[in-house]
């Protein structure tokens, strides 16, 4: 069905800006935005519906590009735990930590994992979300990695948004290969990727490069995998020290490196150089209280596409809000609210592969928006928390919010 959107102004985020067109018009047809421009500039259309915005603001629709949505359990006794005092090393030795929830997760079956999930999407899809990165790496085995991957899939089947999923079984060592991680990464590689990949269950690869999980060389060897498989590659790298991961990211002309509070500026270069986006995640950094910054003019200096993300966990981002993560990456990280909302759009796109798809209000791109009834854009990262009034379309068809 066609559809002409009129009465609204357009942020269109087409190269990163704001891109205003004011008194807006959208036509959308067969689930793409078939022309956008300045209503006067319309020529008449035959539409089966006319939708009056009431002079919203109208953006794409927000994507969320690091996600980790999919877990068994809760860890909010451990948040009790550290703010009375007890430590990380402390709380792992009890048997907390990555490794409670890896043991809920395994102990959770396919529809407890959905029915909890899906509550934790609904809440972000609230937030104007229609497109979302789900990552696995709480199962840790084949058994598990599939069962979180399909449910990734599933959320895709049942909720109106479009769902990307990445394996990130290289994300801690499990309990069964202690002191053997190059024989757990030698498991990921000749039989866990080769298999999820061959069930159509993976649309990129992830790994965690870090003194507490995996070095860079093992990580190389998951990367080189990925390519044999023909999927693109993500990295969580420097989040706590300096590895250079986001320089290894870069050579595999990886979607996205993600966190980067440690990166060195050399990092930046080799980034902007392959096209990698720069994933920001404030809600760990706030959650976790760190004090080392990602180097944002560096990012800046060498043109490097900076996205931001929820990173939604339960150990150190719990955050339901993308919105939210907005006004953090303004306040914690110091960008401007433009950029802030093109983290979350067009270049969050890019960092899930879908920047010829998604991401900006452009003739031929799927037709996800939103209708934000607001004053001005900024007011999307002025806003701490609620419900702000908007009408959410996906695919050309407005979706109960």
């Amino acid at each position: 069905m066609r559809t002409l959107w009129q009465h609204c102004h357009a942020a269109t985020m087409v190269d990163g800006r704001y891109a205003i067109i004011e008194d807006a018009a959208i036509v959308t047809y067969a689930g793409l935005i078939e022309w956008i421009g300045p209503r006067s500039g319309l020529r008449p259309v035959e539409a089966e519906r006319t939708v009056d915005l009431g002079y919203a603001w109208v953006t794409p629709g927000l994507i969320d590009c690091h996600t980790h949505a999919v877990f068994g359990g809760n860890r909010s006794s451990e948040f009790e735990q550290r703010l009375q005092g007890v430590s990380y090393a402390e709380i792992a030795a009890q048997g907390g930590g990555i490794a409670s929830t890896v043991r809920a997760t395994r102990a959770a079956s396919e529809d407890e994992l959905f029915a909890s999930a899906r509550q934790r999407v609904q809440a972000l899809m609230r937030d104007g979300v229609t497109t979302l990165e789900v990552k696995s790496g709480y199962g840790l085995d084949l058994a598990n990695e599939r069962k979180m991957l399909r449910v990734a899939r599933r959320l895709a089947d049942e909720l109106p948004l479009a769902v990307r999923a990445t394996c990130l079984a290289a994300h801690a060592l499990p309990p069964e290969y202690a002191g053997r991680a190059d024989d757990y990464i030698t498991h990921i590689c000749d039989e866990m990727l080769p298999a999820l990949a061959a069930e159509g269950l993976v649309d990129a690869v992830d790994a965690f490069c870090e003194h507490l999980a995996f070095s860079p060389a093992q990580v190389e060897r998951v990367f080189i995998k990925a390519h044999e498989l023909g999927l693109p590659v993500k990295l969580h790298a420097e989040q706590l020290s300096s590895l250079h991961g986001s320089s290894l990211a870069a050579r595999y002309q990886a979607l996205s490196a993600d966190h980067l509070e440690f990166m060195t500026e050399e990092d930046a270069i080799a980034m902007a150089a392959a096209g990698t986006v720069a994933v920001l995640l404030p809600g760990a950094f706030y959650f976790l209280r760190e004090t080392q910054l990602p180097p944002m003019e560096a990012l800046r200096r060498h043109g490097v596409k900076i996205a931001l993300a929820s990173d939604l966990n339960p150990g150190t981002s719990p955050g339901l809000s993308l919105r939210l993560m907005l006004n953090m990456g303004c306040t914690l990280f110091r960008m401007t609210p433009e950029e802030a909302l093109a983290g979350v759009t067009t270049h969050a796109a890019t960092a899930l592969g879908l920047g010829d798809s998604h991401g900006s209000l452009e003739a031929g791109k799927v037709a996800d928006f939103v209708a934000w009834h607001i004053e001005r854009p900024a007011d999307l990262a002025y806003w701490l928390g609620g419900d702000l009034p908007k009408r959410v379309v996906r695919r050309g068809h407005e979706i109960s919010n």
